[in-house]
């Protein structure tokens, strides 16, 4: 789709940014202008990230004109930001396709773009990797800037904290010199939700001071090397001076020389700051003050509800669907822990500022007391369960299966081996789809499965999610609940809190020859081809225990089996039924299917299904290949 040169006459000369430094500086506003109606068109036709990036226009602008960019590395953190980017790096025509199947993807990728730099899917790891990047440069004496643009609330995660205090230390290690590298911390007090802790509420203090920079970069040039007495007596002197102005020197005593706070969205005040950090050495803050949604009024006005959208009319903002719709994996999640919390005091949530991503908007509400939104600090989310756990509260940790791996170690160590009362409640699980690799759950079965202690499930349909979180909750010892995004098959869901014998599976049909044996999603594809080859079907439910008896059972009376599940084959549930059965001293003919061995790209959840041959028609294609046999069965259906 190309841009329309007469709406935007001067964003339609931009292909790169080098076109973009063809412009002078008086220009800049009016890009940023054109760039910021041209994000708002295209997001409302496709849908996507959209009030992180209205926010950091000027910022986008500002620094492709100031840098040689891509020799400079720009590194973007969290990667709902870079839709802007994105725009103005040669992906301008094709920003309407984003999160789509073979489409612009919606986070930096470094396959895709030479200026993306780094691929960001997780926050919070461009401090880091900005870090390496400019101590890798400086080794070979190589000039090239390096800039981490953090925000969306990815200051609060700990690992950022770690990477500011290495790149801040780095200059007083001996031999050590100080890594050129400038983070700017674009403050706009969101992440998807509002920003929680006590690093937001010391950021909101925070103000600049010019006439301390001024004296602190005179004051160097005075005094010389660092390392000298007198040197290292000013330095000392003007942090507690600062302290004066500034309620909070936190990034200096890191070691990094703040600047700030500035108006992220004033184009002469950015361009001006950002000139004069260029010809500066060592590590540096900028601290800038933005507003998410910035340009469009009903984002300003709903930043939660703007974070990301489908496609909508942007003179009307998003219209709220009228009519029943399917409860969601994650509505029935928000339902079941609000009746828990009723039922049982002991109960408290907690969610790495996930909270209307995974469902407990009403919980908040309705428990504050017991409601912990603890940013995004995954590592921390399930240790704090852990601790709770320890002194008899009974915690659920809300979590997508991608950003629970953030926090295996602490899974292992500190719930598992202890054998606490933990549930971890785990949306997401399996295929995705639109936000890609980073976001997937194709993991979750094999790193959950060989952990002892653990207890892990993953529902056919939403009643047996309900089920299986009452199950798990009411377990002692710790218990996944693992379920996808979106809705199920539609069963009712039923009010009250019931539980599943552990470790039992359910025999949905009874056929010949194959049985079908299918955990969780997969369960409706395995009934229709069971329906049609006249085959066994047995919703699994437990991937750890399994159901050993009925499994050696039906090892007498079937010549095959064949694994269903969405997540990658390898160690998966698939392979703890191979496990299983070599335990026992059988050989069995098996067919494992499930997620391919491999990373798979953005594209909707159905389209990645089929790709992977894991809708029905392709299980079915894939049994016949096996037992090409079963093919001539009277019983059968012609399609699936």
């Amino acid at each position: 789709m190309m841009i329309d040169p007469q709406r935007y006459p001067r964003l339609s000369r931009i292909d790169v940014p080098a076109d973009l430094r063809q412009f002078p500086a008086e220009e800049l506003p009016a890009i940023a202008a054109e760039l910021r109606a041209y994000l708002i068109e295209q997001v409302a036709q496709s849908g996507g990230h959209f009030g992180a990036g209205l926010g950091v226009i000027e910022l986008t602008v500002a620094l492709h004109w100031l840098y040689d960019t891509p020799t400079d590395r720009l590194v973007w953190d969290v990667g709902h930001q870079t839709y802007p980017h994105k725009i103005l790096t040669g992906r301008r025509d094709r920003i309407h396709t984003v999160k789509q199947k073979d489409g612009v993807a919606p986070f930096p990728k470094r396959d895709e773009s030479e200026y993306d730099t780094f691929g960001v899917g997780h926050s919070s790891t461009s401090i880091s990797a900005a870090l390496g990047m400019a101590i890798a440069l400086q080794r070979t004496g190589d000039e090239r800037k390096v800039i981490a643009v953090i925000g969306d609330g990815a200051i609060t995660a700990g690992m950022a904290f770690e990477a500011l205090a290495h790149g801040g230390g780095m200059g007083e290690q001996p031999g050590g010199i100080e890594p050129n590298l400038l983070v700017i911390l674009n403050d706009n007090q969101m992440s998807i939700s509002e920003n929680v802790g006590g690093v937001t509420r010391m950021l909101g203090r925070l103000t600049g001071s010019r006439t301390l920079n001024a004296l602190r970069e005179g004051g160097k040039k005075l005094l010389g090397d660092k390392h000298r007495p007198a040197a290292k007596f000013v330095k000392r002197w003007e942090e507690q001076w600062k302290g004066m102005f500034v309620p909070s020197t936190m990034f200096e005593e890191l070691g990094f020389h703040y600047t700030g706070p500035i108006d992220g969205h004033d184009m002469d005040a950015l361009v001006g700051t950002l000139k004069t950090l260029q010809g500066m050495k060592g590590p540096q803050l900028l601290h800038i003050i933005t507003t998410k949604g910035k340009g469009y009024e009903r984002a300003e006005g709903d930043q939660i509800g703007y974070h990301a959208v489908g496609p909508f009319n942007p003179d009307l903002g998003m219209v709220s669907k009228t009519g029943a719709k399917k409860p969601t994996y994650t509505d029935v999640f928000g339902d079941w822990i609000c009746d828990m919390a009723a039922a049982d005091e002991q109960l408290m949530g907690i969610t790495p500022a996930m909270r209307e991503g995974s469902g407990l908007v009403r919980f908040s509400k309705q428990y504050p007391q017991r409601y912990f939104d603890v940013a995004i600090a995954e590592q921390h989310a399930v240790t704090l369960a852990a601790g709770m756990a320890c002194e008899g509260a009974k915690p659920v940790v809300a979590i997508y299966s991608t950003f629970l791996q953030r926090g295996y170690d602490q899974l292992v160590h500190d719930v598992a081996v202890q054998e606490l009362d933990v549930l971890f409640a785990i949306d997401r699980g399996g295929v995705v789809g639109p936000d890609g690799a980073t976001h997937a759950g194709n993991l979750d079965l094999s790193y959950l499965r060989c952990v002892p202690n653990m207890v892990v499930m993953a529902p056919a349909d939403e009643n047996e999610c309900r089920q299986m979180l009452s199950t798990g909750f009411r377990f002692q010892g710790p218990a996944a609940v693992r379920y996808p995004r979106g809705t199920g098959p539609g069963v009712e869901v039923q009010g009250s809190l019931d539980l599943l014998p552990i470790g039992k599976a359910q025999l949905r049909r009874h056929g010949a020859n194959v049985a079908l044996l299918a955990f969780g999603a997969l369960v409706p594809a395995a009934e229709q081809v069971g329906e049609a080859l006249d085959l066994t079907v047995v919703n699994m439910r437990f991937v750890k225990p399994l159901d050993r008896t009925l499994l050696l059972e039906l090892t007498k009376t079937h010549e095959g089996f064949v694994t269903l599940e969405d997540n990658v084959v390898a160690g998966g549930a698939g392979s703890g039924v191979a496990e299983l059965l070599a335990a026992e001293g059988l050989t069995m003919p098996m067919l494992h299917l499930g997620l391919p061995d491999a990373f798979q790209h953005h594209a909707s959840r159905e389209e990645l299904l089929a790709e992977a041959g894991l809708d029905a028609d392709g299980i079915r294609a894939a049994v016949l290949r096996r037992w090409p046999q079963l093919g001539a069965s009277p019983t059968r259906s012609a399609a699936v």
